[in-house]
């Protein structure tokens, strides 16, 4: 395995970086994190880049509901929001952009003024590589 300082655009180089197989331990897990971490942060990214993200979000998702699962009975949509817009430096404005409205649309939800609607969840989902019900409650 080659590390790289940057991540290739193209969905065939990531490929030959680190194919997407089912995880069958945590050493994969956390490699697999580590690369969505550094896709996440890229800002901007390729299609292929974004093809590849869902995919490693899927099968990290698939290995955390057998390995990883965490009671979040207790947990509201609205506090996931607010713990993953803090864990992304994100603002109330980000969020409102991020949702393809004004600035004004983050405040208004964080202060439950505006619910999330089925697409802002599915945007989040996307977004956040979490399954959109994450963000309902």
């Amino acid at each position: 395995m080659t590390t790289l300082k940057t991540l290739p655009a193209k969905i065939d180089e990531l490929v030959k970086y680190q194919t997407p197989l089912s995880i069958t331990s945590e050493k994969e897990y956390d490699r697999y994190l580590s690369i969505i971490d550094r896709l996440m942060g890229l800002g901007k990214r390729s299609r292929g880049q974004e093809i590849y993200l869902s995919t490693l979000c899927d099968l990290v998702h698939c290995y955390e509901e057998v390995h990883h699962r965490i009671d979040t009975s207790d947990i509201s949509g609205l506090d996931v929001l607010k713990s993953l817009l803090e864990e992304h430096e994100m603002s109330a404005p980000d969020l409102g952009k991020l949702l393809g409205g004004s600035p004004s649309l983050g405040y208004k939800i964080l202060s439950r003024e505006r619910s999330l609607t089925l697409e802002h969840v599915k945007i989040l989902g996307k977004h956040f590589c979490l399954p959109p019900h994450a963000f309902m409650d």
